[in-house]
């Protein structure tokens, strides 16, 4: 069982990771949170791992927090929700804000996540809402950042919508809307994708 990885970024994009360890390149799924924490190629990362067990596959998936992992961790005890989900629903909202909704709730923005629809939402709550004390936090929006034209980050938010399921163009428009909307965040990844995301639903 693989629980911690450090060693050098190969590459890296929205939805995974390699990270070389002792000469052995490890993949592992990650998160847009996790994305924009992790350092870029050629630098020294370490993460958080999360092995999934199958009879036809073993696969990794990586957090750059611990809470993070554990959180996901209390999401797979919900039926119907897998890994792939799960690291779906945690680049679709900030753990922070994932907590707050669960412990409040808040349906409506639990199926804002995309997979995540009324039943799956209500059982969320359900079986999480009094779980989740030793996480909860004093919620930190992410505020306005720099500024920056079209470029990487949006690039590589469409990228992450189109690893997602969704077709190019319609990723392109939404995250063309979602600067025109809040141009500040133009340039900063993590929040352009999920101003794309909402205004996809």
């Amino acid at each position: 069982m693989i629980a911690h990885l450090r060693g050098q970024v190969l590459s890296k994009s929205p939805n995974q990771i390699v990270v070389e360890c002792a000469g052995v390149g490890y993949e592992a799924a990650i998160s847009v949170a996790t994305f924009s924490a992790l350092p870029d190629a050629g630098e020294t990362a370490a993460l958080h791992i999360y092995t999934n067990v199958r009879e036809d596959q073993i696969a990794l998936f990586g957090f750059a927090e611990l809470r993070e992992k554990r959180l996901f961790e209390k999401l797979l005890t919900i039926t119907g929700i897998g890994p792939k989900l799960a690291i779906t629903v945690l680049s679709g909202i900030s753990a922070e804000r994932l907590v707050a909704a669960i412990r409040r709730g808040d349906h409506a923005t639990l199926t804002r996540i995309p997979g995540i629809g009324k039943k799956t939402a209500e059982r969320v709550v359900l079986e999480l809402k009094d779980k989740l004390d030793e996480m909860a936090a004093p919620a930190a929006e992410a505020g306005s950042v720099q500024p920056s034209p079209a470029g990487p980050a949006a690039e590589d938010a469409i990228s992450a919508l189109v690893n997602l399921g969704y077709q190019r163009p319609v990723a392109q428009r939404a995250v063309e809307a979602a600067i025109q909307r809040e141009p500040a965040i133009a340039g900063e990844f993590e929040g352009l994708f999920r101003a794309a995301m909402a205004g996809m639903r």
